[in-house]
């Protein structure tokens, strides 16, 4: 199976690497040359010099996957790729779109005879190793087209992937997903710098969220990444008390607003993170640091400006 892939940065570069060694032939494309060099050289990936030529590159039905900042590029991008493309053409959106978004442009991709798929993608920086955990929403027989490149982006043909609904379905199970990670980032958080304050224990942050890792009801892989990232450095005096949010756990907010559905834990992470931007304090350390281990996410530095 062939297809293209748009946009070859963090999370679609190590895609490209990871579906080139699952047997899936890419044709990839992204404004950044050198970039589409480098996985062309390392992997055997197509390269394209723009999308006209990647989609071109491609045979019936040709699928075109996007990994585009969500908004104006991902709806731009799409716009483009129609009068591009064929009916019964594939567009995937593996972004992280807004699900109301992915559901308007479905139905007019539809009009067009052109199949959608949102595809909710996590995984970070770490797919590439340990392949990523997709949530899809389409119609069955897009589904079962993009079976192959699923099973290979995957952990395992059979599991850490699934057609959870119909478009949009994917991107709104990614947008709670996102949300419940909020929460659980900010109790570890907490939790961990009220560790830290009792003082006449003298607690060690990294042997106590080794142990944790250990039949411990809260081990995760977000405690690994933690525990790992403070036999490195407890102090954290050098990140910045600063922490982003990428919109998903607003959208997740507005969501729980809408349907009546309380969700104070979340709701508060959220606004955690915008106390973040105005005071200093070490679980916001402790979040940014947590963000670049499993994401990539920048770390600003102490000192710099927000």
């Amino acid at each position: 199976m062939r297809l293209a892939m748009i946009g070859l940065g963090k999370m679609g570069g190590n895609m490209v690497r990871r579906l080139c060694r699952g047997g899936i032939e890419v044709v990839g494309y992204d404004r950044a040359s050198e970039v589409v060099a480098q996985l062309a050289a390392e992997e055997g990936m197509v390269a394209a010099r723009s999308v006209e030529d990647a989609v071109a590159k491609l045979t019936s039905p040709r699928v075109v996957w996007l990994m585009l900042p969500s908004g104006d590029p991902t709806e731009q991008q799409i716009r483009a790729l129609v009068p591009m493309l064929s009916k019964g053409d594939i567009i995937v959106d593996g972004g992280n779109s807004n699900y109301h978004d992915s559901q308007r442009r479905g139905a007019w991709l539809a009009e067009q005879g052109i199949g959608f798929m949102d595809s909710g993608t996590s995984g970070g920086i770490w797919g590439l190793e340990n392949g990523y955990c997709l949530m899809v929403g389409g119609s069955k027989e897009v589904a079962q087209t993009m079976r192959p490149v699923l099973q290979a982006l995957a952990p395992a043909a059979d599991r850490g992937w699934a057609h959870v609904g119909p478009v949009g379905a994917g991107h709104f199970t990614k947008m709670i997903h996102n949300g419940i990670e909020y929460g659980m980032m900010q109790a570890f958080a907490e939790g961990l710098e009220l560790l830290r304050g009792k003082e006449e224990f003298n607690l060690n942050l990294a042997q106590i969220t080794e142990l944790w890792r250990h039949s411990s009801v809260v081990r995760s892989w977000l405690l690994d990444l933690t525990a790992e990232a403070l036999k490195q450095d407890q102090k954290l005096d050098k990140v910045a008390p600063y922490v982003s949010d990428s919109g998903e756990g607003r959208w997740t907010v507005v969501e729980a607003v809408d349907q009546g559905v309380a969700a104070p834990v979340l709701t508060l992470a959220l606004q955690m993170r915008f106390t973040s931007q105005d005071e200093s304090g070490y679980s916001y350390r402790l979040l940014s640091m947590m963000r670049n281990a499993f994401g990539g996410h920048a770390v600003k530095q102490a000192g710099e400006e927000k």
